[in-house]
């Protein structure tokens, strides 16, 4: 694919900065565009930021290729990036067919699971749609938007079957600022971006009743051994689990000030509600839906998880944080 064409779905923090990596990198490409907002398209056409997301980022596009028309931008394509909140995946393509998608690549850029199905994205994609495991690429991080947005020189791991794919995909990211590596665990590198969020999500709540950074150190080295367990019982291949792209995207999750479900934690340790807290950030904690996704789906393996179980028991069942962590504490190393 020489010249390819490129859509993005969706409008938000991590759609805009992809575009912003898309838009700086130097291969040929024609880039597309699909948001609901239309207000946000309107200010985007005539001024070429975001007004909603990442507002500093200069917007490249032309402004016709910016749409609300979800079967014209996704017909354009040649590689498809899905970047909603995973909670909303399924409304946005109600209207989308296997018809629609039929020899296009999909680029899933979504940190959580479709929750009314309890898949990550690329069985979603597989089981819904009937597409192949090798036109589905997985993009990871450690990567916050915040800091693409200042050109900060930030890595991503581009995960596909087919590798080939991955590697051409990656060239069009590429820029002085973005590095990338190539990986073939699609099914690893999903789940471990999706319980990362869980981890985040105890991590802020841990941070908020009182626990400290040698707490949070235990914390985060038992996180990574869950990851390790869960992802080997699921897809057991050769991998190195501290790689960037589980390791190091736990950490910066669980650590860094952009993170929004350590945000998340810690308001629901510091006494708010899930509603609350929810209203009040204005964006969507992946770990959320996440915590009570991986509760589910582990009840078919039976992982030892003892994190990810008392996020749950927080979110769900309305255990007390202070409680469930204390409760926590017993059973790590």
């Amino acid at each position: 694919m020489s010249r390819p064409n490129i859509a993005m779905i969706g409008g938000g923090s991590w759609a805009t900065a992809i575009i912003k990596m898309l838009s700086d990198n130097e291969s040929e490409k024609e880039i597309f565009w699909w948001m609901r907002n239309e207000e946000a398209i309107s200010h985007i056409r005539d001024y070429k930021h975001n007004p909603s997301y990442l507002s500093a980022v200069e917007i490249k596009l032309k402004p016709e290729n910016v749409s609300s028309d979800i079967e014209y931008v996704i017909s354009q394509a040649d590689y498809v990036i899905l970047n909603v909140p995973a909670a909303f995946l399924s409304d946005t393509l109600k209207d989308i067919r296997p018809a629609h998608l039929k020899g296009k690549k999909l680029i899933s850029a979504i940190k959580g699971i479709v929750p009314e199905e309890n898949l990550i994205i690329g069985d979603y994609l597989h089981q819904k749609f009937g597409l192949p495991y090798k036109d589905i690429v997985v993009i990871s991080g450690p990567c916050h938007a915040e800091e693409v947005a200042l050109e900060k020189l930030s890595y991503l791991t581009i995960a596909s079957t087919d590798v080939a794919l991955a590697e051409n995909f990656a060239n069009h990211l590429n820029t002085r600022y973005i590095k990338t590596n190539i990986s073939d665990d699609i099914f690893g590198t999903e789940y471990a971006a999706v319980l990362k969020n869980i981890y985040a999500v105890a991590s802020g709540i841990c941070h908020a009743v009182g626990y400290g950074d040698n707490f949070q150190a235990v914390l985060i080295s038992n996180a990574i051994r869950e990851i390790e367990r869960f992802v080997g019982v699921v897809h057991p291949i050769e991998r190195d689990i501290k790689e960037s792209a589980y390791l190091g995207d736990l950490m910066v999750t669980a650590y860094s000030q952009f993170s929004r479900n350590r945000t998340f934690g810690n308001m629901i340790g510091k006494g708010y509600t899930v509603k609350s807290a929810q209203l009040e950030m204005a964006m969507i904690a992946e770990g959320y839906y996440a915590a009570n996704s991986m509760h589910h789906i582990n009840e078919k393996y039976g992982v030892d998880m003892p994190i990810s179980e008392a996020v749950y028991q927080i979110l769900y069942e309305r255990k007390s944080a202070h409680a469930e962590m204390k409760a926590l504490t017993e059973k790590l190393s």
